[in-house]
């Protein structure tokens, strides 16, 4: 085997993408969840605390969806620039097909 072929062991495999999307949603569903109540609470309340409510039905969806968003980022960089090999490309160049 290679030196450069790199063993990944089971331990340092990331969840499948199926339970991202589920994680996410379920964040996603709870957020909204506590939206509907403040609602809800915002009609049955007076004073400071509708306001409150109020606030956080309307800050509520931006924050969901930016957590919701946020996963599955690449922890490793992604391939650098390819730098061609000219005298490669020269070559195919003068081939006919």
């Amino acid at each position: 085997m290679p030196d450069d072929d790199v063993i990944h062991r089971i331990t340092e495999a990331r969840p499948p993408l199926s339970e991202d999307i589920d994680g996410r949603t379920r964040r996603y569903l709870w957020s909204m969840g506590i939206r509907t109540g403040c609602f809800i609470a915002a009609i049955v309340t007076h004073g400071w605390l509708r306001w409150a409510l109020i606030v956080g039905a309307v800050v509520l969806p931006y924050l969901a969806v930016v957590f919701a968003n946020a996963g599955r980022e690449s922890e490793e960089p992604g391939p650098g620039p390819v730098s061609p090999d000219l005298r490669s490309l020269r070559e195919g160049n003068n081939r006919t097909q």
